[in-house]
């Protein structure tokens, strides 16, 4: 059976003493509002100053509607996904154990890789070393699984097997995490450490809430990101069945609470380790505006979804009406690509045009004043061939020289004009 849940927990022996007590002393130093929690200074926070602020930060003008009571989340943000306007935010920089939130990364990175239709056999190799407690969709090995099968299986389930299975097709674990750690640099999500590519609890692997909000943003400009955290349930394929040897199936469901509950969901990805607790990052549409809201580590894990939907409604209500506290920036443009060998103005030129700066003829004239010289050849010799074939011998036993000093003559006419400069061709 698929399980539904990243857990990493204590209770089952399998975390490291050194790892809780770091994520602990981690949260309780954010806690205690030290500086050294925040990734950034507010001089030179990604997206502006203030999001580089500890605390609350909005600018609310006349009639905004006072933000969600009860927020307890120790970093969240919500911001407008069109203009890249943040709206509102708490600690935005603040660097927390992401848990599978940081799957967003791993797909806006992989994901345009690979066509969805094409297959991969599973090695068994590929499924090795999962961290204990990890949450799987039940991929099996030694058989094929449909690339897009794999992304449902990452974003329905979560399953950890299944981005093992896509980063080993991508040229393995380590390639992948330095992919996912440039990917983040180009999308200025400078408070990202990548570890693992599935999220899983990892000393020293943390995120904030403007990078995975910059993570979701870019990842909902591609159509099968967008279609596969929007999905609500699919079909899995499974193993083969014992007595018919067919391909088994089952469903698996979207582990997102809020899909399908809050009007204009559309996804994108929710977390849950025993460090991380609870992160959601999600997207909602209403009125042709689409907002982006992130919450980390509330103080109950059912209540990241609660406060994710308090600050969607919050801030739809707040449209024009509160001041941006910040931005959500743009990532790099792609290098630009080498010089082309063949000149780009020639190819953006129509084919066979005359230019004015040649004098010479135009491909289609020069093509047709050679085949009227071809045709003028082959007249000449029928013609020639006719005359000797009537024509009376002469004294020397020869035939009549009109015919061949006219094909001779034509003949020298032809080559002159295929050897002459183009601009001299007439």
């Amino acid at each position: 059976m698929p399980k539904h849940a990243n857990r990493s927990k204590c209770a089952h022996g399998r975390q490291s003493v050194t790892r809780v007590a770091g994520a602990t002393a981690a949260l309780a130093l954010a806690a205690a509002g030290s500086a050294p929690a925040l990734a950034q200074d507010a001089a030179s926070a990604v997206g502006g100053e203030r999001l580089g602020r500890q605390a609350v930060q909005v600018a609310p003008l006349a009639g905004a509607p006072a933000l969600p009571a009860g927020l307890t989340g120790r970093s969240w943000l919500i911001a407008d996904a069109g203009t890249g306007e943040v709206l509102a935010a708490r600690d935005a920089h603040l660097p927390l154990p992401p848990a599978s939130t940081l799957k967003m990364l791993f797909a806006d990175t992989v994901m345009p890789k690979f066509d969805r239709a094409s297959e991969h056999k599973v090695a068994p190799a590929e499924l090795a070393n999962l961290g204990a407690g990890s949450s799987l969709v039940g991929v099996k090995e030694n058989l094929p699984y449909r690339v897009e099968d794999l992304w449902r299986g990452v974003f329905l389930s979560s399953g950890n097997d299944a981005v093992h299975v896509l980063a080993h097709m991508n040229g393995g674990l380590q390639r992948t995490v330095a992919e996912m750690q440039a990917r983040a640099q180009a999308l200025h999500a400078t408070d990202t450490k990548v570890i693992s590519p599935d999220g899983y609890d990892m000393d020293g692997q943390v995120s904030s809430a403007y990078d995975l909000t910059l993570f979701a943003r870019a990842g909902l400009r591609n159509a099968d990101f967008r279609s596969y955290c929007s999905t609500r349930t699919a079909r899995f394929p499974g193993g083969l069945d014992k007595l018919t040897g067919q391909r088994t199936s089952f469903d698996i469901a979207n582990t997102d609470r809020l899909l399908g509950k809050y009007p204009g969901l559309i996804g994108v990805k929710n977390g849950y380790t025993t460090n991380a607790g609870a992160t959601f990052t999600g997207a909602a549409e209403r009125g042709g505006r689409t907002l982006l809201v992130t919450v980390m580590h509330p103080e109950a894990q059912g209540k990241v979804y609660d406060e994710a939907a308090s600050l969607l409604d919050w801030g739809f209500a707040a449209a024009g009406k509160v001041q941006p506290v910040g931005r959500l920036v743009e990532e790099d443009a792609p290098p630009s690509a080498e010089p082309a060998a063949t000149d780009p103005v020639r190819w953006a030129q129509a084919p066979f045009t005359h230019s004015t700066d040649d004098p010479g003829l135009a491909p289609a004239a020069w093509t047709a004043a050679l085949l009227g010289t071809a045709l003028a050849l082959w007249a000449a010799r029928t013609l020639a061939r006719r005359r000797t074939a009537t024509a009376p011998a002469s004294p020397t036993g020869g035939s009549t020289a009109v015919g061949g000093r006219t094909h001779r003559r034509l003949s020298r006419r032809a080559r002159a004009l295929l050897h002459a400069p183009r601009s001299r061709r007439l």
